[in-house]
C-alpha cells in the first residue's frame, strides 16, 4: 500500500522505500512480535539489484567519453573522497565510520543500501540518509538548471522503450544463476549483489541481449525484498539515533552538493564540456532524473550518462575495500 502511494506521487524507487516505510511501521507498532524475512529473500533482492545495475551499463556510452575519460575518472574518485570525508562528521552522532561513509557517498544509493549489512554498516541509517540526499538532489535540480544556467527545454526527453520478455527473462535468469555461482566461487564481498552485476554487465555485449533489461515486476519485487528487510530492523531507539544525525546529515548533503558543483566547474576548465553538461555530470545521485533532464534540455546526454555511470561503478567497486579498511582500523 505504501509503495503504491509512492508510485502515485512519483517518488524514486517506490517499491524499495515503500517496503521500507511499511515494514518500519509494522516494526514500531508490534515490537513484541518481531518479524524476520528468510535470508534467501534478501539475497534474491540483492541479486536482482545487481542485475539491474549491470544491465544499466551502456558500454558505448562509456566509450563516448573518449579522451575525457581519464579526467572524469579522476573527478569521480575525488568526489568519492570528498563525500567520505564530509560524511565522517556523522561519527560525532554515533554512526560507525563505515555507516557514516556509505551514508554520504555520492551515487550508488540502491547498491549501497543492498550491500550495507555485508559491508558491516547500518543499512537503516544508509537507506534513510541516502534517500534524503536523493530527494534534495531531485528537488534542487530543476531550480539550479533554470535559475543558475537559464536552461529551457529544447529536447524530446528520453525515449521509453518496451522490453521484450523473450529476451529479458533469459537475460535475468542467466545473470542471476551465473552471478550467484561466480560470487561464491570467487568469494566476492557481497557476492549476491556483485556476482550478478559482473555477469549482467558483459552479457549485454552479446548481440541477442543488447537491449535486455530487468522486467519491472521482477525489479520491483527485488527492491521490495530489500526495503522490507531494512524496514523490519527499525526500533524506536534507532529512529531517535537517526533523528540526532539529521542536522549534521543535512549539512553534509549541502556541502556535498556544493563540492560536486565545484568539481563540475573544474570539469569545464579541463574538458570541452559546457557548464550545464558539467553540472549534470557531477550531481551527487539521481542518475535517471539527471539523464532525463539532460535529454529535455538538449544537453550532451552521452557525456552526462557516462560520467554518472562511471562514478556509480567506482562507488560499488571500492565500497568493499573501504569497508575492509574500516574493519582493519577498528581492530587496531
Amino acid at each position: 500500500m505504501v509503495s503504491a502511494g509512492f508510485v502515485a506521487v512519483g517518488l524514486p524507487t517506490p517499491m524499495l522505500f515503500g517496503g521500507l516505510v511499511g515494514a518500519l511501521i509494522y516494526a514500531l507498532a508490534r515490537p513484541s512480535a518481531p518479524l524476520r524475512l528468510p535470508g534467501s529473500w534478501f539475497q534474491a533482492g540483492q541479486a536482482v539489484v545487481g542485475v539491474v545495475v549491470g544491465s544499466a551499463i551502456e558500454w558505448e556510452t562509456l566509450a563516448g567519453l573518449g579522451a575525457r575519460w581519464l579526467i572524469v575518472l579522476g573527478i569521480s574518485c575525488f568526489a568519492l573522497v570528498v563525500s567520505v570525508l564530509i560524511g565522517s562528521l556523522l561519527t560525532r552522532r554515533g554512526a560507525s565510520p563505515a555507516t557514516a561513509a556509505f551514508s554520504s557517498v555520492a551515487g550508488g544509493a540502491i547498491g549501497l543500501t543492498a550491500m550495507a549489512d555485508d559491508l558491516g554498516a547500518d543499512s537503516r541509517v544508509i537507506a534513510v540518509l541516502q534517500y534524503l540526499r536523493l530527494l534534495v538532489v531531485l528537488l534542487t535540480l530543476p531550480v539550479v538548471v533554470t535559475v543558475v544556467f537559464g536552461a529551457d527545454g529544447v529536447g524530446d526527453g528520453l525515449a521509453a522503450g518496451g522490453g521484450d520478455w523473450r529476451v529479458d527473462l533469459p537475460f535475468v535468469a542467466i545473470a542471476l544463476i551465473g552471478g550467484v555461482l561466480v560470487g561464491r566461487l570467487v568469494r566476492l564481498p557481497s557476492p549476491a549483489l556483485l556476482g550478478p552485476l559482473l555477469v549482467a554487465a558483459p552479457l549485454t555485449l552479446v548481440p541477442y541481449f543488447s537491449g535486455a533489461g530487468v522486467p519491472v515486476l521482477v525489479a520491483g519485487l527485488g527492491y521490495l525484498a530489500i526495503g522490507l528487510q531494512v524496514g523490519l530492523k527499525f526500533t524506536v531507539e534507532s529512529l531517535r539515533s537517526i533523528g540526532r544525525m539529521m542536522p549534521i546529515a543535512m549539512l553534509t548533503i549541502v556541502v556535498t552538493l556544493l563540492g560536486c558543483a565545484g568539481l563540475g566547474w573544474i570539469l569545464t576548465l579541463t574538458t570541452d564540456a559546457t557548464p550545464l553538461d558539467a553540472y549534470l555530470a557531477t550531481t551527487p545521485g539521481g542518475i535517471y532524473a539527471v539523464m532525463g533532464t539532460a535529454a529535455w534540455l538538449g544537453a550532451d546526454v552521452t557525456f552526462v550518462a557516462a560520467a554518472q555511470i562511471l562514478r556509480m561503478l567506482i562507488v560499488l567497486a571500492l565500497a568493499p575495500f573501504l569497508a575492509a579498511y574500516f574493519r582493519r582500523r577498528a581492530s587496531g
